[in-house]
């Protein structure tokens, strides 16, 4: 009598372990990017690890013009979460071109560029100054930042906006364009569906819900800008079902998931909901060495379990 035949996946080491993750066109050499707005352009993070060994940079958003930014108080803790209320601060595209853009090409890191904009026309500025700059691999089109003063110009929160602003960036693009998404909408999947149809790359979801915080003795917002955007572990649940809405409404579209990550485990979790890469803020305010960590620790995880490759569990949600 033969043997059973070994499972071929027992005994797999980590270095066995293929991190390498399809974003549409692109080809990533790990799943593990950088939430804009929480990494600057890469260079503080660089004082403590090689930010080339992360799958791409997402930078700060940038705007056309150089912005101030909103009043202080800018950042609010609140349980298991944070408010922050910035407004888009930033040097404007011009500076940040001359500034920062040279310091990440230099370093040859995969960069994708967050912008900006107050109106499509100036979503297609900024797709304009970027188009053939060394170094980018994509564009991220923020079209769902609550931090702003004027609310009209959170163009995710309809599908025509959406279409608008995205197909100004992709008319104009040299990189594949992902649209930034909120989870202030009734149809999460409606909106995706109207970025991919303007010509979207894919999706990066989910932004920070817009949210407040006042103070109890006196009565006044805890944040110079009244209101401002909750991020943290407290919005994993909602971004986990907005990013499983959207797999199962358009299941070749690719996904950035984001929104509370900062474990292993929690990055198995978007990728099983349908995110292809996992994008992590927050918690680089704690601990800036966790993108590294889970670099490191991904590939021990997935050995563990017998998965050779992260791809594999893409959208697996059991019923």
């Amino acid at each position: 009598m033969s043997a059973p035949a070994e499972d071929p996946r027992e005994g797999l080491r980590p270095h066995e372990v293929d991190l390498r993750v399809a974003l549409g066109p692109l080809t990533l050499r790990n799943p593990i990017v950088t939430a804009s707005g929480c990494f600057g352009s890469g260079r503080e993070i660089n004082r403590f690890f090689d930010v080339r060994r992360l799958g791409a940079v997402v930078v700060k958003s940038v705007t056309v013009e150089p912005r101030p930014g909103l009043p202080t108080p800018r950042m609010v803790e609140t349980p298991s979460g944070m408010l922050n209320a910035i407004g888009l601060q930033n040097p404007g595209i011009d500076a940040w071109l001359a500034q920062d853009l040279p310091w990440l090409v230099e370093h040859r890191v995969p960069t994708i560029v967050s912008i900006a904009g107050k109106t499509t026309a100036e979503y297609r500025v900024l797709a304009e100054r970027l188009r053939g700059q060394p170094g980018i691999i994509a564009i991220e089109a923020n079209i769902s930042c609550p931090n702003v003063e004027d609310r009209n110009v959170v163009f995710a929160c309809e599908p025509d906006a959406t279409r608008e602003a995205i197909g100004q960036v992709v008319r104009t693009s040299s990189v594949p364009v992902f649209a930034k998404l909120t989870p202030d909408v009734t149809d999460i999947a409606g909106i995706a569906g109207a970025a991919a149809a303007a010509g979207a790359a894919g999706v990066s979801v989910i932004n920070t819900l817009l949210a407040m915080a006042i103070d109890a003795e006196t009565g006044k917002p805890r944040l110079g800008g009244v209101t401002g955007g909750l991020s943290g572990p407290a919005i994993k649940p909602v971004a986990l079902r907005a990013v499983h809405q959207i797999h199962q409404a358009h299941p070749d579209l690719p996904i950035i998931g984001m929104g509370g990550a900062r474990t292993v485990t929690d990055v198995v979790e978007f990728v099983r909901a349908g995110a292809s890469a996992v994008a992590i803020g927050t918690a680089t305010f704690g601990n800036p060495l966790v993108t590294l960590e889970l670099v490191e620790q991904l590939p021990e995880w997935l050995a563990a379990r017998g998965h050779k490759t992260l791809r594999d569990l893409r959208g697996t949600v059991l019923r």
